[in-house]
């Protein structure tokens, strides 16, 4: 197994990287997006891998932290995501946001990621909200009629949807639909 590796990154092809290490052996690993800015080509690097192997070819994956990594494989226990999709997820959204989305039942948080769809996403939260020692909340997935009314109007103002569902997670019930897109617009001016 290649656990890490340090060199210098000596190609850049997408967001594939060709590393060279000190005995001159080249490892093609895909690095993620924020990787790539920190590090430009013909520079030191050292990530933490993770070694796919496949019927037709071995793929290396790269970290820049061991949080990273190490949530990488959180994401592979869970059935029906693969690597391409757990890397996708971690090149696409910082650690501590992933761990709040789990934690807090965001959905849409996690569909921000692209080509992840809203079942798969459900089902990291289910998994993962055990692992994290988190509560699994139903209720927070399913929207009722009101409340995507209630989204979708400060989502046309603006906002991101996860952030329109947070708001409306700290309103109370009992308002009316006006009262709560008042109350959210009063209380958090963007």
């Amino acid at each position: 197994m290649i656990g890490k590796l340090k060199g210098k990154l000596a190609e850049i092809s997408g967001n594939v990287g060709l590393i060279e290490t000190a005995s001159g052996v080249f490892y093609e690993v895909y690095l993620t997006p924020s990787l790539i800015s920190k590090t430009g080509a013909k520079s030191s690097i050292e990530v933490y891998t993770f070694l796919q192997v496949r019927d037709d070819a071995l793929v290396l994956f790269g970290f820049e932290t061991r949080q990273q990594y190490e949530f990488f494989k959180l994401l592979l226990s869970v059935s029906g995501v693969g690597p391409k999709t757990a890397y996708n997820v971690i090149s696409f959204v910082k650690l501590d946001s992933l761990v709040s989305f789990v934690k807090n039942n965001e959905v849409d948080g996690l569909t921000q990621v692209p080509g992840l769809g809203r079942k798969t996403a459900m089902k990291i939260i289910l998994e993962l909200s055990t692992k994290l020692k988190s509560e699994f909340d139903m209720k927070n997935m399913v929207m009722s009629e009101e409340d995507k009314t209630f989204v979708d109007a400060l989502v046309s103002l603006g906002y991101k949807s996860f952030e329109a569902k947070k708001l409306l997670s700290k309103l109370p019930k009992n308002l009316s639909l006006e009262q709560k897109i008042k109350e959210a617009l009063k209380n958090n001016k963007k």
